[in-house]
C-alpha cells in the first residue's frame, strides 16, 4: 500500500501538479475515524472489502461526509454455447488467475453452458496444471503467495465447506502457509460458500447452466455486483442480456478491466457510487445552484 502511495504521488508531480496536491498519510486502523471527522476532510472514498466499507460508511455517515465505496465481489463468467472455445479458455483464466486471483474485479462464479462444459472445464483445468509456484520474483514462478496467511487459511476453509455441501474438486484444495495451490471446483450451487462468498484466491468455481436466462439468474442470485463477463460469438444477444445483469459493468468477450475513460463500481454489497470517467470526477464535485432574480 505504501508503495502504491509513492507511485502515485509520483506520477502527479510527474504531470506537472502543484506540490501538496497529493499526500499520503500513513495511520492505525484506530486513527481512522478522527481523520474522517475532521473539519479538513470533505469526503471518503474506500477500496476494500465489505466489513472495510461497513465501517468506514458508518463512521462517514456519523459525520455526514459523502462516501464512495468501491469493496469485493464475485465476478460471474458466463461461456455460452456459441462462444470462441479457445478464447474463452484463455480469457477466463487470465480473468481468474490474475493477481493469484487476489482481485475485487476477478473472475470468481464460471457459468458454463451444458453443451460445453464438459470441453470447457477440462481445457481449463489443464491451462492451471501448468501453473508453477514459487518466488514471485522469480520470472518462472507464475503463481506466488496470498497476501496474507490468514487469507489463505480463510480460503481454505470456504473451499472445505463448499465441498462438505456437495461441490466437487478435481483440481488442487492444498495450502502450504501463504500458498495455496490453483484449484477447480464443479458441480458448485448457490448455498455454499464457493457461490455465496468471494473467494479471494486461485478457486476457480463451475456451475453449469442450460440457457443464458438461467446464467442470468444465476449471477443476479449474488450479493455481489461489480462485473459480469459474457463470452459469445453473438454479441447482439449478449448486449441485450447486459441489460438484466444487476452488475455495475457487463464485459463482452472480454475479462472485466478498469479504465480511466470508463466510470468503474458496484451494487449491492459491492459498494456504491463511481470511480474514473466523468461519472467518478463528478462524485465529489458540489453542485452549486446560482439564481439571479
Amino acid at each position: 500500500m505504501i508503495g502504491s502511495a509513492l507511485l502515485i504521488e509520483e506520477a502527479f508531480q510527474n504531470a506537472g501538479s502543484q506540490e501538496g496536491l497529493f499526500q499520503n498519510l500513513i495511520i492505525d486502523v484506530d486513527r481512522v475515524e478522527a481523520v474522517i471527522r475532521s473539519p479538513e476532510i470533505s469526503a471518503v472514498t474506500l477500496t476494500g472489502s465489505e466489513k472495510a466499507g461497513e465501517a468506514v460508511a458508518a463512521q462517514a455517515g456519523r459525520a455526514l461526509k459523502k462516501t464512495v465505496m468501491e469493496l469485493g465481489g464475485s465476478n460471474a463468467f458466463i461461456v455460452l454455447e456459441d462462444a470462441d472455445m479457445e478464447q474463452a479458455v484463455e480469457t477466463g483464466v487470465q480473468a481468474r488467475m490474475q493477481n493469484n486471483g487476489q482481485s475485487c474485479i476477478a473472475a470468481k462464479r464460471f457459468l458454463v453452458h451444458e453443451a460445453v462444459a464438459d470441453e470447457y472445464i477440462r481445457r481449463f483445468k489443464e491451462q492451471l496444471e501448468g501453473f508453477m509456484a514459487g518466488d514471485p520474483m522469480d520470472e518462472q514462478t507464475t503463481i506466488g503467495p496470498l497476501a496474507r496467511v490468514d487469507l489463505a487459511e480463510k480460503l481454505e476453509q470456504q473451499v472445505d465447506l463448499s465441498l462438505r455441501k456437495g461441490a466437487r474438486l478435481i483440481l488442487g484444495g492444498e495450502r502450504k502457509g501463504a500458498f495455496y495451490s490453483p484449484t477447480v471446483l464443479t458441480n458448485v450451487h448457490p448455498g455454499m460458500p464457493a457461490f455465496d462468498e468471494e473467494l479471494f484466491g486461485p478457486v476457480a468455481t463451475f456451475t453449469i447452466v442450460k440457457s443464458l436466462e438461467q446464467a442470468i439468474e444465476l449471477n443476479n442470485r449474488s450479493t455481489f455486483g461489480l462485473g459480469a463477463t459474457i463470452m459469445t460469438r453473438n454479441t447482439t444477444r449478449a448486449q441485450e442480456a447486459a441489460k438484466s445483469i444487476q452488475d455495475g459493468a457487463v464485459f463482452i468477450n472480454t475479462l472485466v478491466k478498469s479504465d480511466p475513460r470508463l466510470p468503474f463500481g458496484g451494487t449491492k454489497h459491492s459498494g456504491y457510487g463511481r470511480e474514473l470517467g466523468a461519472h467518478g470526477i463528478r462524485e465529489f464535485v458540489n453542485v452549486k445552484t446560482m439564481y439571479m432574480a
